[in-house]
């Protein structure tokens, strides 16, 4: 049937995404070394033989558990348009989806924070590492290069750095969030105190980017 084709892909496609749902789960929850294959098959509707066929490996698996984590939010910044934007409101955007992104998805704060107990040796192995970090860098690339044309921005500081600045708030902000609590008496996600640091984070970029 001509049909036959095209649904046997849908299928794959369905399977590899809930092995890849299940399988963020337990990586951020158990680490590389703790998650187990078996228990990522037994929550799904495959096996084990299975997973190794779509993904090769323990490793490949975990590996394309990264990349996917890190091109959804990769995804959301190439759709920001900032085109249409003044220079500080776009970079106040930016930083708020990154905000937002990192709010909703804690399992990536985790997965970032097991890999980088591994010194990046598992991402550093993925195909698409370069596709990762271009898309973030040329969204504040153009952001920057408009407010300098207009002499709001200062130039000594780089898409990278603006980025650093953004992540490591956020970063912070989920990854700290217990320890923070336990010392300091403050839930960092607490829903009353989401628009001021929201906005916090906002003023923080802005107002160093247009310092003299």
């Amino acid at each position: 049937m001509p049909s036959a084709t095209p649904e046997r892909q849908r299928d794959a496609d369905r399977t590899r995404a809930e092995i890849l749902d299940v399988s963020t789960h337990e990586f951020a929850d158990q680490g590389y070394a703790g998650a187990r294959v078996n228990e990522i098959a037994a929550k799904t509707r495959t096996t084990k033989r299975m997973i190794y066929y779509y993904f090769g490996s323990k490793e490949g698996l975990y590996v394309a558990v990264l990349e996917r984590a890190y091109s959804v939010i990769r995804a959301q910044e190439q759709e920001l348009d900032v085109e249409h934007l003044d220079p500080v409101e776009a970079l106040r955007q930016l930083a708020e989806l990154t905000f937002d992104h990192h709010e909703s998805h804690p399992d990536f704060i985790r997965l970032v924070s097991i890999e980088n107990t591994h010194h990046a040796e598992h991402l550093l192995k993925s195909s698409v590492l370069t596709t990762l970090a271009n898309p973030a860098l040329d969204v504040a690339s153009r952001i920057l290069d408009r407010g300098r044309a207009e002499g709001r921005f200062r130039d000594d500081v780089d898409a990278l750095d603006v980025h650093m600045l953004i992540s490591s708030f956020c970063v912070f902000r989920t990854a700290n969030r217990h320890t923070f609590n336990a010392i300091f008496d403050r839930d960092l996600l607490d829903p009353g105190r989401r628009e001021h640091y929201r906005k916090m984070l906002g003023e923080l970029v802005i107002d160093y980017l247009t310092a003299t």
